[in-house]
């Protein structure tokens, strides 16, 4: 059984280090080490006294990852953000477009629904590294995450008829 689950890991594994072309950094490399490992980030976020460096794929990408170095300017930690852990960081009521953008990075699209009375930010992503879905994040006027509401990708489904 274990065989069998690493066999099933190591696609994956290797599908994650073949995006930016070798092993991702490890905790405590410089910010030099890391942007010479990944290139340039796609955005620049402040979080307290960290500075995030996120990875989006783009569009189409189900995939962000996230860089967060230290005041120190070390790498503290390196993660994969579109997925259930990612999505359950963020806190209706109280999380506003600034901290999801440190927390899940930008959004694939932003659109307006009539059931909703302000922004919702839309984030492609593989649910349980499986499914092709869509988290919607819904925000009031005032910027507040008011909901989390995920369904199929239906664009992505298309595609793949």
């Amino acid at each position: 059984m274990k065989h069998l689950l690493g066999i099933a890991i190591l696609p994956l594994t290797l599908a994650a280090c073949a995006h930016f072309g070798g092993p991702p950094p490890q905790p405590g490399d410089s910010a030099d080490a890391v942007r010479a490992r990944l290139g340039q980030p796609t955005n620049v976020y402040r979080s307290g006294d960290d500075t995030l460096l996120e990875y989006a794929t783009g569009p189409m990408g189900q995939y962000t990852w996230m860089a967060r170095l230290g005041p120190d300017q070390r790498l503290r930690s390196y993660e994969q953000v579109l997925s259930g852990a990612g999505f359950a960081k963020v806190r209706p009521g109280r999380d506003t477009k600034q901290t999801v953008l440190t927390i899940l990075g930008r959004p694939t699209q932003v659109t307006h629904y009539a059931s909703v009375d302000g922004d919702v930010w839309l984030y492609r992503y593989k649910e349980q590294d499986v499914w092709n879905s869509m988290m919607s994040v819904e925000f009031n006027r005032q910027g507040v995450v008011t909901a989390l509401v995920n369904g199929p990708d239906e664009e992505r489904e298309a595609k793949r008829r």
